[in-house]
C-alpha cells in the first residue's frame, strides 16, 4: 500500500514523524482527507484534531491549534504553535484555562485585546472537546 510520510511539528518539539495511509485535519475552508498522490497544497489549519492513520490501520490523533499545512505529494507537514497527542491532553486544564481567559475577556477593553483572547478562547474550547472525546474512547476501551 502507498504511504506518505507526515511531519507535525509544534514551537516546541517534533510531535509526529512517520509514515501513514491517510491523514485528515480541519483546514481553514473545511476538513481535508489526504491520501498519497495528493495535489499540493498549502492552507491553514484551524484548531482540532488531526488524525494519522498507518498502513496497519492504527490511528495516532494529535490535537493543533492551528498551523500552517504542506502537501506534496508523498508528504505532509504540520507546523502548529500547540501540538498535543491525544493521550496527553487534559481536559481539566483545558476547561480551567478557557475559564481564566473568559475572565480576562470580561475585563478587556481594547478591540486588539478583545480579538486576541478570543483567538485563544476558540483553541482552548476546541481542545477541551478534543480531550473530552478521547477520554470517552478511552474509558470505553
Amino acid at each position: 500500500m502507498a504511504t506518505l510520510h507526515i511531519e507535525v511539528v509544534s514551537a516546541e518539539a517534533s510531535i509526529y514523524s512517520g509514515e501513514a495511509a491517510f491523514v485528515a485535519l480541519p483546514g481553514e475552508s473545511g476538513d481535508l482527507g489526504i491520501l498519497p498522490g495528493h495535489t499540493p497544497l498549502i492552507s491553514r489549519v484551524r484548531p482540532g484534531t488531526l488524525k494519522i492513520r498507518r498502513d496497519d490501520g492504527s490511528e495516532e490523533h494529535i490535537f493543533v491549534a492551528g498551523g500552517i499545512l504542506e502537501v506534496q505529494p508523498h508528504a505532509v507537514t504540520v507546523l502548529s504553535d500547540t501540538a498535543i497527542r491525544a493521550a496527553d491532553l487534559d481536559e481539566a486544564k483545558a476547561v480551567a484555562a478557557r475559564e481564566r481567559a473568559e475572565e480576562a475577556l470580561r475585563n478587556t477593553k481594547e478591540k486588539a485585546d478583545i480579538a486576541v483572547v478570543e483567538a485563544e478562547l476558540a483553541m482552548l474550547a476546541a481542545q477541551a472537546a478534543a480531550a473530552r472525546k478521547f477520554s470517552q474512547k478511552r474509558s470505553s476501551h
